[in-house]
């Protein structure tokens, strides 16, 4: 029978390649329809293709590191039988962790009792770090190797010597040049988009002495972002030179996130409006799931503000970037102690310097410092 060829399909709105990740099937093996066939990379997420059809594969078309353009032949089914009731698409790769649908024929020796338990966003950090799955130990369910796992043994390997270098430590990378890849090459392009913002940064910083021990920092940053939002709704918008200015009800608050791979910036929905407990749930799952690259594309669009919390790692001040169409960031840098009067004593308050850029192109000056002294009101209250 002639071999039937499986294109890549579209995982995102205007994707034009993928680059694969981990196959789940090899050349010989029968497959049931809309089962794992390949984990693929794309701009920011690493997402799982399910099989479009039951038959045997033939031939693998791309090898593991490899880039395969959309509409290009991904796999070819040799004798393939009636297609599947479901069409190919692109599902979390949190799907990897349930059980393989596919009746594959297996060698006497399995394949899959040789090779380490991890999701395939696991295994696509541990390669960009440069660290081989074999002989980790797993600590998650069922004695998986988790983001955490492959983040400890990171850290120690770069700590084995100080003859270690950064770039052995990354996967033996050297002083040639190397192409952009994933979140890396996707946060190039947004720069490359933001160039055309006309920026302006306000900055200062708040009293933060009056919170409880127990107060978290980015929740009270997003109700605070909340009473900004209601003070000069103008932040919380888009804007196009030509179609002009598009106003937001609700806002939809961009995460910047740190890792290894690159900036990654997961969007908390409807972040003003979730009960204190939900939002720190979604926090948390974001922030894990841009780690682990295993973050579904909807968890990464439609932002309209964007929080970035880089004095977690260092920095007062800064000027942090907005990205278009969205016309505003706000930066916190790190919190620091300082000494103030106090019914006429010294005292010593921690403060919190907040960093904010505009577009100017969309905010006025004094837009932007109303929101920001909203923000500031509401993070300089006790509760």
């Amino acid at each position: 029978m002639q071999a039937k060829a499986f294109l890549l399909p579209d995982l995102g709105e205007g994707l034009h390649e993928a680059e694969i990740v981990e196959w789940h099937v090899a050349e010989g093996d029968e497959v049931e329809a809309d089962a794992p066939l390949v984990s693929v990379e794309t701009d920011k997420a690493v997402v799982e293709v399910p099989a479009p059809w039951s038959g045997r594969i033939g031939r693998l078309c791309a090898k593991v590191g490899e880039t395969v353009a959309v509409g290009a032949p991904v796999i070819e089914y040799a004798g393939t039988g009636e297609p599947g009731t479901t069409r190919a698409t692109a599902v979390d790769s949190r799907r990897a962790s349930q059980p393989h649908k596919a009746s594959v024929a297996k060698p006497e020796s399995d394949r899959s009792a040789e090779r380490p338990r991890a999701m395939p966003a696991v295994r696509l950090l541990a390669r960009e770090l440069g660290l081989s799955l074999d002989g980790m130990a797993g600590t998650g369910p069922g004695g998986a190797i988790s983001a955490r796992d492959v983040a400890v043994a990171f850290k120690a390997s770069v700590g084995v010597g100080p003859s270690t270098s950064a770039g052995l430590a990354l996967g033996g990378a050297s002083d040639g040049w190397e192409p952009l890849k994933g979140a890396r090459r996707s946060m190039a392009e947004a720069m490359t988009r933001a160039r055309d913002v006309v920026p302006a940064t306000v900055t200062d910083e708040v009293d933060i002495g009056d919170w409880p021990d127990a107060a978290g920092l980015v929740p009270r940053l997003i109700r605070a972002i909340g009473r900004g939002v209601a003070a000069e709704s103008s932040l919380n918008a888009w804007f196009d030179p030509v179609s002009g200015r598009r106003l937001f009800g609700a806002v939809h608050l961009g995460l910047a996130v740190d890792t290894p791979t690159g900036l990654i910036v997961p969007v908390v929905h409807d972040a003003c409006t979730l009960a204190p407990e939900a939002l720190g749930s979604e926090i948390a799952r974001l922030i894990e799931g841009a780690r682990t690259r295993s973050l579904a594309p909807e968890d990464l669009k439609g932002a309209t503000l964007t929080l970035s919390n880089f004095g977690s790692l260092a920095g007062r001040h800064a000027t942090p970037v907005v990205v278009p169409p969205q016309v505003a960031i706000l930066g916190v840098g790190r919190m620091r102690k300082v000494v103030r009067l106090a019914n006429g004593r010294p005292v010593e308050r921690p403060v919190l310097p907040l960093s904010l850029t505009i577009d100017h192109r969309a905010v006025t000056g004094g837009e932007s410092a109303r929101f920001l002294a909203a923000v500031m009101e509401d993070l300089a209250l006790s509760g």
